[in-house]
């Protein structure tokens, strides 16, 4: 018997003053069996520092064509398609060439590091790209918050991202790897 996608419920709130977006979501996250908890809270991150009505989990692991996120105008083209991990640069590729605009959140300490010096050549002929380096500290306290049924806030004032979720409270530790 295969093993099946374990739900978490997360209501989100989210006060981005420099976009000027204010939401209260109730979200649901599946967790593929593979996945781990610092994986779908960095998934989850990522829907918050991009939080749009219209912002979607995919398939994500499931579906080697699709992102983990994207938000797709009403016309079905993809405007925002976002990636976490550090994934193949054939993958990103892909990724620029079918959406207006690609965000990576790549996490994993020293591994960030590897990756894009085997990566960064090849990637720095994409103008729609960006890649943001979470640190690795901030990950895991992350995903030491992942609980069935959470409550979270994430706030963004000038850059600097705040995150509230049960008894864990962070100040997030990122750094934008492309462009510079």
């Amino acid at each position: 018997m295969a093993l099946k996608a374990t739900i978490f419920k997360v209501n989100l709130n989210v006060a981005d003053t420099d976009r000027g977006v204010y939401l209260q979501c109730p979200l649901t996250l599946a967790r593929h069996p593979s996945e781990t908890d610092e994986r779908m809270m960095v998934r989850l991150l990522a829907w918050a520092l991009n939080a749009d009505e219209r912002l979607e989990f995919t398939k994500g692991l499931c579906a080697d064509d699709e992102p983990e996120l994207w938000l797709k105008s009403y016309a079905g083209e993809i405007e925002h398609w976002i990636e976490v991990g550090l994934p193949d640069e054939r993958r990103l590729k892909k990724a620029c060439h079918r959406a207006k605009q690609v965000t990576l959140y790549a996490y994993g300490g020293r591994a960030v590091s590897v990756w894009w010096q085997q990566n960064s050549q090849a990637l720095q002929r994409y103008d729609n790209l960006t890649i943001i380096e979470l640190a690795s500290d901030s990950t895991q306290q992350l995903a030491a918050a992942a609980e069935r049924a959470m409550e979270c806030q994430v706030t963004i004032t000038d850059g600097d991202v705040w995150l509230s979720c049960g008894d864990i409270n962070l100040q997030l530790d990122w750094t934008r790897r492309y462009p510079v």
